[in-house]
């Protein structure tokens, strides 16, 4: 009997993929990269920048809903590492993830309880290493915002197929079912290619329209730029590169904040009805490559709010209004507990 993981939303690693030493050694390295991603963020984070990290987190929960179609029957949604890396800073990224994921897997039952350190691992911080390093490299390169957004999107590209590898790596160190790992490496590695070319361009647009209206919030832009200048009292022009670009009016930061929260309700309020039904990419190899029986019963996969709302007849938009409100106050909480003592940059 089929054995489906969620009814088409996020899927991320169940109970029952690994073996307890993987869980424990993966939980071990998650524990470890938070610990040193918390001291990390003071050096990412202020006053000003700690709201950021929240709506970065929420943002993130939000899109992971919707899942799109990448092939016949397949879907995929985005991971999020490589945006949140670029937007709020490396250690922050990964702080943001781990917010996400931990929300995902208590409330609504999506990722496995002991599967959290290697989801932690996997989605949160390979994706915000390797795409982090790839972004950084790119756009060192590149020139202007356009490279910054060039960048952005083969950072999360190949961010997903790496993130890919390696629970290939960890199910052939570790998993419950005798199978052929390079024929799921090759599966796995397949499906997450397309996949991450749906994360890139969701990335770099987000990116794009983040430079266009407030510059200064992109973490992965201040090394390529100058200082803003003041012009009279509204305008501002960056340095992006070499070349001087003016940039759009610098609004208020509770304008901003307000404005992506809007857009992040409206995302996991109406637009997660229409995502995609088809089994994710992890599903779908699982099941096509006879170990998709080994997921077990999640244990809170009874609550209210199991399976997006599902379990307990919640509407899905109004489940993710939820967690959003969870995510974000539950993140932005962890980067003003993790901020530096900085004062804010104006």
């Amino acid at each position: 009997m089929q054995h489906r993981l969620t009814k088409g939303f996020t899927v991320h690693v169940p109970d029952g993929f690994f073996n307890a030493a993987v869980s424990v050694s993966a939980g071990a390295v998650a524990a470890a990269g938070l610990a040193v991603c918390l001291r990390g963020a003071r050096r990412e984070l202020d006053d000003r920048t700690a709201p950021m990290a929240g709506l970065v987190a929420a943002f993130i929960f939000a899109v992971q809903m919707l899942n799109f179609p990448v092939a016949a029957g397949t879907s995929g949604h985005l991971l999020g590492g490589a945006l949140a890396a670029i937007l709020v800073g490396p250690y922050t990224g990964v702080l943001c993830m781990a917010v996400v994921l931990l929300v995902q897997c208590v409330f609504f039952a999506d990722g496995g309880l002991t599967a959290l350190g290697i989801n932690i691992t996997i989605m949160g911080i390979v994706t915000v290493l390797v795409g982090w390093g790839v972004f950084r490299l790119v756009a060192r390169l590149a020139k202007g915002k356009g490279g910054v957004t060039v960048a952005a999107f083969l950072a999360a590209l190949i961010s997903v197929p790496s993130a890919a590898l390696v629970f290939s790596a960890l199910f052939w160190a570790g998993g419950t079912a005798p199978i052929e790992v390079s024929a799921v490496a090759a599966a796995m590695g397949g499906v997450h290619v397309l996949i991450g070319i749906g994360e890139g361009v969701i990335t770099a647009l987000t990116v794009g329209a983040v430079l266009a209206v407030r510059p200064d919030l992109v973490y992965g832009a201040r090394g390529l730029t100058t200082p803003l200048v003041l012009r009279g009292a509204e305008e501002a022009a960056v340095t992006v590169g070499s070349a001087e670009e003016p940039v759009a009016t610098r609004g208020p930061l509770r304008a901003f904040l307000l404005g992506g929260l809007g857009l992040t309700l409206v995302l996991a309020g109406i637009v997660s009805f229409f995502a995609s039904s088809s089994p994710d990419g992890l599903e779908a190899v699982a099941e096509n490559h006879g170990f998709l029986d080994q997921a077990t019963h999640h244990v809170f996969g009874s609550w209210a709010l199991a399976d997006y709302g599902d379990v307990g007849g919640i509407p899905v938009g109004v489940a993710g209004i939820i967690g959003v409100g969870l995510v974000l106050l539950i993140a932005g909480g962890v980067a003003y507990t993790a901020r530096g003592r900085a004062k804010a940059r104006v």
